[in-house]
Protein backbone atom coordinates (compact mmCIF):
# COMPACT_ATOMS: atom_id res chain seq x y z
CA UNK A 1 0.00 0.00 0.00
CA UNK A 2 1.18 3.47 -0.86
CA UNK A 3 1.08 6.34 1.62
CA UNK A 4 -2.23 8.12 1.76
CA UNK A 5 -2.74 11.47 0.10
CA UNK A 6 -5.82 13.57 -0.68
CA UNK A 7 -7.62 12.58 -3.87
CA UNK A 8 -10.75 14.22 -5.24
CA UNK A 9 -13.57 12.44 -7.06
CA UNK A 10 -17.14 13.36 -7.83
CA UNK A 11 -19.52 10.53 -6.99
CA UNK A 12 -23.19 10.82 -7.90
CA UNK A 13 -22.95 14.61 -8.30
CA UNK A 14 -21.19 15.10 -4.93
CA UNK A 15 -17.51 16.07 -4.71
CA UNK A 16 -15.45 14.05 -2.21
CA UNK A 17 -11.88 14.63 -1.08
CA UNK A 18 -10.51 11.43 0.36
CA UNK A 19 -7.27 10.91 2.22
CA UNK A 20 -6.56 7.30 1.33
CA UNK A 21 -3.80 5.29 -0.29
CA UNK A 22 -3.92 5.98 -4.04
CA UNK A 23 -3.74 2.28 -4.90
CA UNK A 24 -6.90 1.38 -2.94
CA UNK A 25 -9.48 0.03 -5.39
CA UNK A 26 -12.30 2.43 -6.24
CA UNK A 27 -14.81 -0.25 -5.22
CA UNK A 28 -13.45 -0.29 -1.66
CA UNK A 29 -13.81 3.48 -1.39
CA UNK A 30 -17.34 3.44 -2.81
CA UNK A 31 -18.55 0.70 -0.49
CA UNK A 32 -16.49 1.26 2.66
CA UNK A 33 -15.94 5.02 2.75
CA UNK A 34 -18.99 6.34 0.88
CA UNK A 35 -21.43 3.58 1.95
CA UNK A 36 -22.69 2.92 -1.59
CA UNK A 37 -23.89 -0.64 -2.02
CA UNK A 38 -24.86 -0.69 -5.72
CA UNK A 39 -21.48 -1.89 -6.96
CA UNK A 40 -20.74 -5.36 -5.59
CA UNK A 41 -17.52 -7.24 -4.98
CA UNK A 42 -17.71 -10.29 -7.22
CA UNK A 43 -14.52 -11.73 -8.64
CA UNK A 44 -12.08 -8.97 -7.72
CA UNK A 45 -10.50 -9.37 -11.17
CA UNK A 46 -12.75 -7.12 -13.27
CA UNK A 47 -14.25 -10.10 -15.06
CA UNK A 48 -17.77 -10.58 -13.67
CA UNK A 49 -19.16 -7.04 -13.92
CA UNK A 50 -20.80 -6.87 -10.48
CA UNK A 51 -18.68 -3.84 -9.55
CA UNK A 52 -19.42 -1.80 -12.70
CA UNK A 53 -19.73 1.97 -12.36
CA UNK A 54 -19.63 4.80 -14.89
CA UNK A 55 -16.42 6.83 -15.04
CA UNK A 56 -17.18 9.96 -17.04
CA UNK A 57 -20.08 8.05 -18.61
CA UNK A 58 -18.09 4.95 -19.58
CA UNK A 59 -18.63 1.55 -17.94
CA UNK A 60 -15.66 0.57 -15.78
CA UNK A 61 -14.89 -2.26 -13.35
CA UNK A 62 -14.32 -0.52 -10.04
CA UNK A 63 -12.63 -3.48 -8.34
CA UNK A 64 -9.52 -3.13 -10.51
CA UNK A 65 -9.27 0.67 -10.78
CA UNK A 66 -7.01 2.27 -8.19
CA UNK A 67 -8.43 5.44 -6.69
CA UNK A 68 -5.59 7.48 -8.19
CA UNK A 69 -6.87 6.38 -11.62
CA UNK A 70 -10.09 8.33 -11.12
CA UNK A 71 -8.67 11.38 -9.33
CA UNK A 72 -10.64 14.39 -10.58
CA UNK A 73 -13.14 12.24 -12.52
CA UNK A 74 -16.93 11.86 -12.28
CA UNK A 75 -18.19 8.52 -11.01
CA UNK A 76 -21.79 7.37 -11.21
CA UNK A 77 -22.99 4.36 -9.26
CA UNK A 78 -26.35 2.62 -9.42
CA UNK A 79 -27.54 4.93 -6.63
CA UNK A 80 -26.66 7.98 -8.74
CA UNK A 81 -28.66 7.06 -11.85
CA UNK A 82 -31.97 8.24 -10.42
CA UNK A 83 -32.63 11.95 -10.86
CA UNK A 84 -33.30 13.77 -7.58
CA UNK A 85 -36.92 14.90 -7.47
CA UNK A 86 -36.74 17.35 -4.57
CA UNK A 87 -39.71 18.61 -2.54
CA UNK A 88 -39.73 15.37 -0.52
CA UNK A 89 -40.74 13.32 -3.54
CA UNK A 90 -39.04 10.08 -4.50
CA UNK A 91 -36.25 10.31 -7.07
CA UNK A 92 -37.15 9.70 -10.71
CA UNK A 93 -35.67 6.35 -11.70
CA UNK A 94 -33.46 6.18 -14.74
CA UNK A 95 -35.19 4.45 -17.69
CA UNK A 96 -32.78 1.52 -17.37
CA UNK A 97 -33.62 1.06 -13.68
CA UNK A 98 -37.34 1.28 -14.45
CA UNK A 99 -37.04 -1.26 -17.25
CA UNK A 100 -35.36 -3.78 -14.95
CA UNK A 101 -38.18 -3.31 -12.42
CA UNK A 102 -40.88 -3.56 -15.09
CA UNK A 103 -39.44 -6.79 -16.48
CA UNK A 104 -38.64 -8.25 -13.04
CA UNK A 105 -35.11 -8.87 -14.30
CA UNK A 106 -33.53 -9.73 -10.97
CA UNK A 107 -33.43 -12.94 -9.06
CA UNK A 108 -30.69 -12.75 -6.45
CA UNK A 109 -29.78 -9.23 -7.61
CA UNK A 110 -26.02 -9.62 -7.40
CA UNK A 111 -25.32 -9.10 -11.11
CA UNK A 112 -28.00 -6.48 -11.67
CA UNK A 113 -25.76 -3.54 -10.79
CA UNK A 114 -23.36 -4.51 -13.58
CA UNK A 115 -26.13 -5.23 -16.06
CA UNK A 116 -27.86 -1.88 -15.45
CA UNK A 117 -24.65 0.16 -15.49
CA UNK A 118 -23.43 -1.56 -18.66
CA UNK A 119 -26.74 -0.93 -20.45
CA UNK A 120 -26.72 2.70 -19.26
CA UNK A 121 -23.22 3.21 -20.66
CA UNK A 122 -24.30 1.65 -23.97
CA UNK A 123 -27.33 3.95 -24.19
CA UNK A 124 -25.18 6.99 -23.48
CA UNK A 125 -22.93 5.96 -26.37
CA UNK A 126 -25.61 4.60 -28.70
CA UNK A 127 -29.22 5.51 -27.82
CA UNK A 128 -30.84 2.89 -30.07
CA UNK A 129 -28.67 -0.25 -30.05
CA UNK A 130 -29.76 -3.44 -31.75
CA UNK A 131 -30.47 -6.61 -29.80
CA UNK A 132 -27.16 -8.02 -31.01
CA UNK A 133 -25.30 -4.93 -29.81
CA UNK A 134 -26.94 -5.30 -26.39
CA UNK A 135 -25.96 -8.99 -26.25
CA UNK A 136 -22.38 -8.14 -27.19
CA UNK A 137 -22.23 -5.42 -24.54
CA UNK A 138 -23.52 -7.75 -21.81
CA UNK A 139 -21.33 -10.68 -22.87
CA UNK A 140 -18.84 -10.19 -20.05
CA UNK A 141 -21.39 -9.58 -17.28
CA UNK A 142 -21.93 -12.85 -15.46
CA UNK A 143 -25.25 -14.01 -14.02
CA UNK A 144 -25.57 -17.35 -12.26
CA UNK A 145 -29.31 -17.20 -11.58
CA UNK A 146 -30.46 -17.71 -15.13
CA UNK A 147 -32.45 -14.49 -15.56
CA UNK A 148 -30.85 -13.85 -18.94
CA UNK A 149 -34.20 -13.78 -20.76
CA UNK A 150 -35.61 -11.19 -18.36
CA UNK A 151 -32.39 -9.17 -18.49
CA UNK A 152 -32.58 -9.02 -22.30
CA UNK A 153 -36.25 -8.01 -22.14
CA UNK A 154 -35.33 -5.30 -19.63
CA UNK A 155 -32.48 -4.06 -21.83
CA UNK A 156 -34.78 -3.84 -24.85
CA UNK A 157 -37.43 -2.06 -22.77
CA UNK A 158 -34.74 0.32 -21.49
CA UNK A 159 -34.01 1.35 -25.08
CA UNK A 160 -37.67 2.27 -25.55
CA UNK A 161 -38.02 4.03 -22.19
CA UNK A 162 -34.78 5.92 -22.81
CA UNK A 163 -36.02 7.00 -26.24
CA UNK A 164 -39.27 8.27 -24.69
CA UNK A 165 -37.37 10.09 -21.92
CA UNK A 166 -35.07 11.79 -24.43
CA UNK A 167 -38.06 12.85 -26.55
CA UNK A 168 -39.86 14.18 -23.45
CA UNK A 169 -36.77 16.12 -22.37
CA UNK A 170 -36.38 17.60 -25.86
CA UNK A 171 -39.99 18.82 -25.89
CA UNK A 172 -39.57 20.82 -22.67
Amino acid sequence: MSASRPLSIEVNRIRHTLDVAPDVPLLNVLRNDLCLNGPKFGCGLGECGACTVLVDGVAARSCVIPLVGVDGRCITTLEGLAAPAGDGRAPQLDPVQQAFIDEQAAQCGYCINGMIMTIKALLLRKPEPTEQEIRSELEFNLCRCGTHVEIMRAALRAVQLNKAAVASEASR
